[in-house]
């Protein structure tokens, strides 16, 4: 079977699932990133059996209505920011002006179907629409690439990229505000760049180190290394440097927002967004927790269930005029 795999931006999860689907399927990769691209989209879904795009936008739109022009079965994965409308931080595809939110409705509706990464993502899909099929398949970490080793230090860590609102939306000053308070305990920011990066440095105590991008082999050893992870957001829509840090043995920290409880469960603390004081008792209990996030990854959010799940769907979904 061939896949057109859709696609405007190949993060890591992005790239997992095309990935995944190359193992299976022959799969034909397709970036669009600006109008000329539909030509390579059309040709590319004509000579295909179905169309997969993640994210529910103004690609995915295109692909799905391509795919109903060439009586194809079409997929689209609703990663969350898609279906997210956060205007007290000016997050969300819904913040957008209406074109760009009419594009995300069509899509969500005229797919074949649409696969939400949590059960608060398919909850803010409904919010928006009603998707012809509409299933939950979770993000997958891989556990044998992101597990325990060694001692752990007293370090606590949190990972985040994007502009300027992403402080806001990861709760990035909470955590430097939970560091003042806790003088003696090492926090590492990673993945921040730009104004970003030098916003938090220009607030941050000497406790506080940010790093900017690294290595997929670097993080992993600084999950390995770190007895706690933050996750301060104001929303997640699942929270994958979360999941990959609980499987590497950190003790989770997180607000009780958006898919972080289900990911989370009774493995870790929870605090109010924005409270830098609950925060930091939280951190101080998580340093002394004998909690074992990585049971809970292993048991329902390894890279292998998000695999089969996917392979299984794309087999089964009928084909047009059936």
């Amino acid at each position: 079977m061939r896949v057109a795999f859709v696609y405007y931006d190949y993060s890591s999860f992005v790239e997992q699932d095309y990935e995944i689907l190359s193992r299976h399927f022959d799969v034909e990769r397709v970036q669009y990133s600006k109008p000329g691209d539909i030509f390579e989209m059309a040709s590319s879904i004509s000579r295909s059996d179905i169309v997969f795009s993640w994210f529910a936008a103004g690609h995915s739109f295109l692909s799905v209505m391509l795919s109903r022009i060439f009586g194809k079965r079409s997929v689209v994965v609703a990663g969350g920011y898609d279906v997210a409308f956060l205007p007290d931080i000016g997050y969300g595809q819904y913040t957008q002006g209406w074109i760009k939110r009419k594009y995300t409705d069509l899509a969500l509706e005229n797919a074949d179907a649409v696969l939400a990464v949590s059960q608060f993502t398919r909850e803010e899909v409904l919010k928006r629409t009603k998707p012809r099929r509409l299933e939950v398949v979770y993000n997958g970490v891989d556990t044998e690439k992101f597990h325990p080793k060694g001692e752990k230090d007293d370090l606590v860590l949190t990972v985040a990229s994007g502009s300027t609102n992403v402080i806001k939306l990861k709760g990035l000053d909470t955590f430097v505000e939970a560091a003042y308070l806790l003088p003696n305990v090492k926090f590492l920011i990673i993945g921040v760049r730009g104004d970003v990066l030098n916003i938090l440095r220009s607030k941050s105590p000497e406790n506080v180190k940010i790093l900017g991008r690294v290595s997929r082999d670097e993080l992993v050893e600084c999950y390995q290394r770190a007895k706690v992870y933050c996750q301060l957001s104001y929303v997640e829509s699942f929270g994958m440097a979360l999941a990959e840090a609980m499987a590497c043995g950190c003790v989770p920290v997180v607000t009780d927002r958006g898919a972080l409880p289900e990911v989370v469960g009774d493995t870790g603390f929870y605090v109010p967004y924005g409270d830098e004081k609950a925060t930091a008792e939280a951190i101080r209990m998580a340093m002394v927790s004998e909690k074992s996030p990585r049971d809970r990854i292993e048991r329902s959010f390894r890279i292998d269930q998000r695999e089969r799940r996917l392979v299984t769907l794309l087999k089964e979904l009928p084909e047009k005029g059936r």
